[in-house]
């Protein structure tokens, strides 16, 4: 444990200070071009919304000080990456609005869909080519920070504290001859690579793989990588492609809300498949209306403004419950500004 500097600290407020002025700024300026109206959200949400943000910020520090993650991932926001996507998007955003006007949900590149599940043949997000184009890959991140104006890295590391909290048991305490290259880590729908990223600077003797179904952001993950014990293959998380109680710890970040109810358990039951009894899973989502109901408003008009067709479903089908359904122990659920990290374990014994 280590405690930060006065210093980093206010490098640290200032740096998300900038982002969300830069992110709003991008996002009013949108609006007014397209004349679309402001959304309607009651003071009170905006207040309670506020109090997540900097409840979310100190967790992210504390974790530092904790030793959870490395301070420099505090400071890995890829401004000048994102800078020059930006105008790409905002340059998106008429065809974007067009087509969630024209509900085309299925307006996807010309080539073979056949291959993948029918609920993913979507333009999610009303985004240009779905996940079936690099160039949809290329403007994921930076679309999604400008969403959550600035706090999509800080939410998502929100799942490395019970992965260190794990591995230093795994390590230390149940089977000391076992180090960190012996530990198996695997992101199942990795997308472009963001949480594998943090995981190496975390772990970087730690074997990580990652899979997706779309080979375009796979494409985008394998050149973004930080490091060679990075593995990242294309794979359906339906039949995963890792070997019966082969991984240690699996995460998996903002799938289970794009997945039908059935579905979630069909991919759930393959993630307790591959992990060794006693591991780890640790998944990041939205939040949901049993840890956070005040926020229904919020949650609610996501799939109006965004295409979510199992979102509205997913809000009430709740992640610790599902895992429980299908035989993990459920260690912790804990809501993080807008989204979630549910904690749960395979059994040693079946």
């Amino acid at each position: 444990m280590a405690n930060l500097s006065v210093a980093t600290k206010l490098a640290y407020r200032a740096q998300h200070l900038a982002l969300l002025v830069n992110t709003t700024a991008l996002q009013e300026s949108a609006r007014v071009a397209m004349r679309q109206p402001r959304p309607k959200i009651d003071r009170s949400l905006i207040a309670l919304l506020r109090e997540r943000r900097a409840a979310l910020h100190a967790t992210d520090l504390a974790n530092v000080e904790r030793g959870y993650y490395p301070a420099q991932l505090l400071f890995g926001f890829p401004f000048k990456d994102y800078a020059k996507q930006a105008p790409t998007l905002l340059r998106e955003t008429p065809r974007l609005l067009q087509r969630k006007r024209a509900q085309q949900f299925r307006d996807l590149p010309a080539i073979d869909l056949t291959q993948y599940p029918h609920y993913y043949r979507r333009t999610f997000h009303w985004q240009t080519d779905g996940y079936f184009s690099e160039r949809s890959a290329a403007l994921y991140d930076v679309g999604v920070e400008l969403l959550f104006r600035g706090t999509a890295d800080v939410m998502r590391r929100q799942v490395l504290p019970p992965i260190a909290q794990h591995l230093a048991n795994l390590m230390f305490e149940g089977q000391p001859r076992r180090g960190p290259s012996d530990v198996k880590i695997a992101d199942i729908a990795c997308g472009t690579g963001r949480l594998l990223n943090q995981l190496a600077q975390t772990y970087p003797t730690t074997q990580l793989f990652g899979v997706d179904l779309s080979p375009y952001y796979v494409a985008h993950a394998q050149r973004q990588r930080h490091s060679r014990n990075i593995r990242i293959e294309a794979g359906n998380a339906e039949q995963l492609p890792y070997a019966d109680a082969s991984m240690d710890v699996l995460t998996c970040v903002y799938l289970f809300h794009e997945l039908p109810r059935a579905t979630r358990r069909v991919v759930l039951r393959e993630m307790l498949r591959v992990l060794q009894p006693g591991g780890l899973l640790v998944i990041e989502d939205s939040a949901q209306l049993a840890d956070s109901p005040t926020l229904a408003p919020v949650l609610e008009n996501f799939p109006v403004e965004f295409h979510e067709p199992f979102y509205r479903e997913y809000l009430s089908d709740d992640l610790a419950a599902i895992c429980r359904e299908v035989g993990f122990t459920v260690e912790s659920s804990e809501p993080h500004l807008v989204a979630k990290v549910v904690v749960a374990r395979k059994p040693l014994q079946s």
